[in-house]
């Protein structure tokens, strides 16, 4: 399963959910504010886009915003918000491809850092984003915490939510630490509908020394965008990564 074939045009159609889940103003509220703080005056740039979810309320509050993004379907929703000139975007990977300027701040949010299915390619991530970024530069991962504890021996899926005409589970390949998320909508006839994306899970400590290997230091750990503290008990966290100012 491509992450190319998963973003496809239907997809990107229905992604946005106004005022709900991901774009809830409790859940969106505090992420662009955070960022807005961290990105200090200065430039951002966000890996997987995607519609501009975060990018778009983050410029409108006078943050310059870039963009690198997969899916040129994706992007097609975002420039239903805003044009190019107000949020450019380059179309490509977040391994590889490479935006043009300098940077105060880099970040990647709601898990999209475990999009990359190999660990090479989640190290490349953090050089990728180190390239982008000035001497005391920041990236801010936004990722959930491996929900293993939830697995017995033997099973290889979990619910992770039910609710009427939905359900989303979680199927596991622990070997290559490789997760399929699938998404199920229903309502009383027989006909169903399915999403899957695939992801490669990281665990917190091993996010810490992705970034190390780019020349990262850890500047702080929470469990949400509102600073609570990050505990053994917490589902995700936001992770701030920083470069070393330049000493001179």
């Amino acid at each position: 399963m491509r992450q190319e074939d998963v973003w496809d045009a239907e997809v990107a159609q229905h992604y946005d959910t106004p005022g709900t889940d991901m774009f809830a103003p409790e859940v969106l509220g505090p992420t662009v504010a955070r960022l807005a703080r961290l990105a200090a005056g200065g430039p951002a740039l966000e890996l997987a886009i995607g519609t501009g979810r975060v990018a778009v309320p983050l410029a409108a509050r006078g943050v310059p915003v870039t963009g690198i993004e997969l899916s040129p379907h994706m992007v097609e929703q975002l420039r239903t918000k805003v044009d190019e000139a107000t949020i450019p975007v380059v179309i490509g990977d977040m391994v590889t491809t490479t935006a043009p300027g300098e940077y105060t701040l880099v970040y990647v949010v709601y898990n999209a850092i475990s999009l990359p299915l190999t660990q090479a390619e989640q190290v490349e991530c953090f050089r990728n984003a180190a390239r982008h970024l000035a001497p005391g530069g920041r990236f801010v991962v936004e990722l959930w915490v491996p929900d293993l504890r939830r697995l017995p021996p033997g099973p290889t899926a979990t619910v992770f939510r039910s609710e009427p005409g939905y359900i989303a589970l979680d199927t596991y390949d622990v070997l290559r630490q490789h997760v399929v998320s699938h998404h199920f909508r229903f309502d009383d006839t027989k006909q169903a509908e399915l999403f899957r994306s695939p992801h490669r899970y990281v665990w917190p400590a091993e996010l810490d020394l992705m970034a190390q290997l780019a020349g990262f230091e850890l500047e702080s750990r929470h469990a949400d965008w509102d600073g609570a503290e990050f505990t053994a008990e917490s589902r995700s966290h936001v992770s701030v990564y920083r470069i070393p100012p330049d000493p001179s």
